[in-house]
């Protein structure tokens, strides 16, 4: 029995042909879209100014100034005056310092140097000769007697302010003056807790009696002194 299909109109007959056709045409289009360049459009025409070459006005040409030649130096004379100077002058006359034998000469031993007195105070405890308080005359310790002396003028002079006492004030007041060169008492300070006490101290000191002045190698010096004065309520 012979089949009733034409072997001419099967279409699978040429399937495998087609495929690989249809294959190469997408991959050519995918590299053709790969490989696809755009451009920016140029153009054409000259985009710089026109600008004509030639000038309308006629610009004149700047004239040179001529600048005038310097004057020339003026000529030297030819003949040479000479003028005499008739001022006088006169001549300084320079002495000679060299002495005559005329001169008398002086020796350096004939020359007397008069050495120079120091005005220094001298503390009560390193003077030499101690400041003689009337009474210690005859006294060989009379630093000893200066200061019992000293002491015993305190208490017999002394006297507690009665303002003072009222206001119960007491203390010790530094006294500090200086037994002057001619053997006065000068320079008297005082420092105390009261003015009142200070003013007391003071007027005791101030009844010193003048002494012999103190003495350092030989000369008479001014010697600084303190001492305490205590009051002290009973």
């Amino acid at each position: 029995m012979e089949p009733k299909k034409n072997p001419k109109a099967d279409i699978g007959r040429n399937s495998g042909l087609y495929f690989v056709i249809g294959l190469a045409l997408t991959m050519a289009l995918v590299y053709g879209a790969l490989e696809w360049k755009t451009y920016d459009k140029t153009n054409d025409y000259d985009i710089s100014m026109n600008v004509d070459d030639e000038l309308d006005e006629e610009v004149p040409m700047t004239e040179q100034i001529k600048t005038p030649p310097p004057p020339p130096p003026p000529a030297a004379p030819e003949i040479i005056e000479v003028v005499e100077d008739e001022e006088e002058v006169e001549e300084t006359v320079i002495e000679s310092t060299e002495t005559s034998q005329e001169e008398e000469i002086i020796e350096v031993e004939d020359v007397i140097v008069e050495e120079e007195v120091e005005d220094v105070d001298v503390p009560f405890a390193v003077i030499e000769d101690v400041p003689i308080f009337p009474g210690c005359e005859g006294e060989s310790d009379k630093r000893a007697c200066f200061q019992k002396m000293m002491q015993k003028h305190i208490s017999k002079n002394f006297r507690y302010p009665e303002i003072a006492q009222e206001m119960g004030v007491q203390g010790r007041v530094s006294v500090m003056f200086t037994i002057q060169k001619d053997g006065s008492i000068g320079n008297v300070r005082m420092r105390g807790p009261d003015k009142n006490l200070e003013k007391e101290a003071a007027r005791i000191i101030s009844k010193l009696p003048k002494m012999t002045p103190g003495k350092q190698r030989g000369r008479a010096v001014r010697v600084p002194f303190s001492i305490p004065i205590t009051f002290k309520l009973q």
